[in-house]
């Protein structure tokens, strides 16, 4: 939680003058910048305070800093920051069948279903599934394994929230995943969004550590939008 105040407070006043550059706590390292097709960067990074294994996630918008997320190398959803919505999910204890990116990869198959809690919205129970598709993709030179993928979210008394699925991809050298293609569901509406990476950017490239999105972007940020945040931030 003290690296996703700091982000907030380093991002706030510095994003009234539009920087270029997003900058990390000290003590942080980013190894890859993610231009998304969804009008979306992310910066993905370590940092020395965490424990072994533990990767962190900023992504930005033409609004700027909308989520600060952190996992484990099970990519397990730890903690949790949707910045516009303001709410903030860790993982609760003792999961029912915790999410394995082992599994994953050794079996083509991996279910989940877990608890997070939140002062803001109570405890949330996500139910779903990863499975590999068997094929791989080379973007920007960077080659990811499809997975196809289905999520419920259901609040403390039972009800569903939202639902989603599509397909997204799984790196295995850096056991996280990346978005892709989406269709959501609410009790309200369905839609669908396509967060699929453009481009992989590197310590020394340039538009790395980049405030801004560079695909996909100039259209009105609609609520699809802000429930995409909350409902689809699938690490």
């Amino acid at each position: 939680m003290r690296i996703a105040i700091a982000l907030i407070l380093a991002a706030g006043p510095a994003f009234a003058q539009a920087p270029t550059t997003f900058s990390l706590p000290a003590g942080c390292t980013a190894y890859v910048t993610v231009q998304n097709q969804s009008c979306e960067v992310e910066h993905h990074f370590t940092c020395t305070s965490d424990a072994a294994g533990m990767k962190r996630r900023v992504s930005l918008d033409e609004r700027g800093l909308t989520y600060v997320g952190q996992i484990d190398d099970e990519a397990q959803w730890i903690a949790s920051f949707h910045v516009m919505a303001g709410i903030n999910e860790t993982l609760a204890p003792d999961p029912v069948d915790p999410a394995s990116m082992t599994e994953l990869l050794a079996s083509n198959l991996d279910t989940w279903d877990f608890r997070t809690l939140s002062a803001e919205v109570g405890e949330t129970r996500y139910v779903g599934q990863d499975s590999l598709t068997g094929r791989q993709v080379t973007i920007d030179g960077v080659t990811l394994e499809e997975t196809a993928y289905e999520i419920t979210a259901f609040d403390a008394s039972g009800s569903e929230i939202w639902s989603s699925r599509g397909n997204e991809y799984v790196s295995r050298d850096w056991r996280m995943f990346l978005s892709g293609t989406s269709t959501i569901t609410t009790p309200a509406e369905t839609f669908s969004r396509d967060s699929t990476p453009v481009e992989f950017i590197f310590p020394g490239d340039p538009g790395f550590l980049s405030a801004r999105p560079k695909h996909g972007c100039g259209l009105a940020i609609s609520s699809a939008d802000i429930l995409k945040e909350n409902a689809n931030d699938h690490l």
